[in-house]
């Protein structure tokens, strides 16, 4: 509803998945800010059964049970950053606007959520498994 009312506001030219990305993550940054302003006791479960998307539950399925822990043990704005960027393939300027932060930082978050990965899955692999980590 919001990206058909502020429509006027989109600039022709510029990437429009960014665009509706961003009002979704601002309208959703809003409601937990609201949220935190007036608790309500809810059903977690039943809330989490009902809010995930098919999108999320393909995902969720499809992503190693080690990958999904390590991604789900990351701060949030290092998952936040890497998932833009490594996901949904936005640019770095693009997850910028998003978030609302300098490239630069983008840039941060990314290789330092990246790294947090790496530690998570080589923490959690088995010792004989045969892998070797190379690091760079």
């Amino acid at each position: 509803m919001k990206a058909v009312r502020f429509a006027d506001r989109f600039a022709s030219g510029t990437n429009l998945k960014a665009w509706l990305h961003t009002i979704l993550h601002n309208t959703f940054l809003n409601q937990r800010r609201h949220a935190v302003r007036d608790p309500v006791a809810i059903d977690s479960e039943a809330v989490e059964s009902a809010a995930a998307s098919s999108e999320d539950l393909m995902l969720r399925r499809t992503l190693d049970v080690d990958l999904q822990a390590a991604i789900d043990a990351l701060p949030e704005a290092f998952r936040q950053a890497v998932w833009l960027r490594d996901v949904e393939e936005f640019s770095y300027a693009e997850i910028a606007r998003m978030l609302d932060v300098p490239p630069g930082t983008v840039m941060s978050r990314i290789s330092r959520g990246r790294r947090l990965l790496d530690d998570h899955l080589v923490k959690a692999a088995p010792p004989t498994c045969g892998l070797r980590v190379v690091r760079g």
